[in-house]
């Protein structure tokens, strides 16, 4: 689906981002896995078409060096994943303003930066008469709030509105952005927000805590990062070609449900 393709991934060494790397790799593109450190080798037979890069998202001289990297090496970039994120677990009476800079740097800052430096790279791949394409990451609490994460709801906002901006900016130029809004995915994120939550949940282990966020979710179950890579993966296709501007929730039904209420 994706062969011959180039393809950076922010984030690229997370969880999430791990799994785009992956199934991009199985598609046949060459990936660029972008990140702070390197967690582990690329994928076993990935062989030159893996690539690390070390890139700060907040950092714009490393997002530029990181684009100059894919533009020697391969000349072009046809699809940007802005997977790089952070959470920050405060009310906003809690949270410092330190904090609240460093979230928006990471969240939206640094989707705008990557974006910003990638797209003459997207234009050279469009011009060569494929779709180019950019893929952010919201959150279905861009949409609605999970209570003390404010500052993280607030920069999935912006990263939705920042995600239609761009579609009918850059449409024009053979390039499609959309986002992808995940909701409750087993990651060593969201293990880690629940390691505490214990108590708060009505006591037990982390493996009661997320056996109860299964519960409340129409197909009681979590998302996996092969399941967003699944989404990601058709967006940067040219199977969804007719597809830009749009926010792709990813939560197995926990949006369209009203929430039961307990008397």
């Amino acid at each position: 689906m994706l062969q011959g393709r180039v393809a950076l991934v922010t984030g690229g060494r997370g969880g999430i981002g791990r799994a785009i790397c992956a199934r991009f790799l199985h598609e046949g593109a060459t990936v660029y896995a972008a990140d702070l450190s390197d967690h582990g080798s690329m994928e076993a037979g990935a062989g030159d078409a893996g690539r690390f890069i070390r890139m700060d998202v907040t950092s714009e001289a490393e997002i530029r060096a990181a684009m100059e990297t894919v533009a020697g090496d391969s000349g072009r970039l046809d699809i940007l994943v802005n997977a790089a994120g952070i959470e920050l677990e405060h009310t906003i009476e809690h949270t410092s303003l330190d904090d609240w800079n460093r979230i928006f740097a990471i969240n939206v800052t640094g989707t705008f930066l990557a974006a910003k430096h990638a797209l003459p790279l997207l234009r050279k791949a469009s011009a060569g008469g494929s779709t180019a394409s950019i893929i952010n990451f919201g959150s279905y609490d861009g949409f609605i709030a999970d209570p003390g994460l404010a500052a993280y709801c607030a920069t999935k906002g912006a990263v939705h509105a920042l995600t239609r901006a761009m579609a009918c900016d850059h449409g024009p130029e053979g390039i499609r952005v959309n986002a992808i809004c995940p909701g409750y995915v087993d990651t060593p994120m969201l293990r880690g927000f629940f390691s505490g939550a214990g108590s708060g949940a009505g006591g037990g282990t982390l493996g009661d805590v997320l056996d109860k966020v299964r519960e409340v979710h129409p197909t009681r179950s979590c998302g996996t990062p092969e399941d967003v890579a699944n989404l990601v993966n058709w967006l940067a296709s040219d199977e969804a070609r007719y597809a830009s501007g749009q926010l792709w929730v990813l939560d197995g039904g926990l949006t369209a449900q009203v929430q039961q209420m307990k008397f």
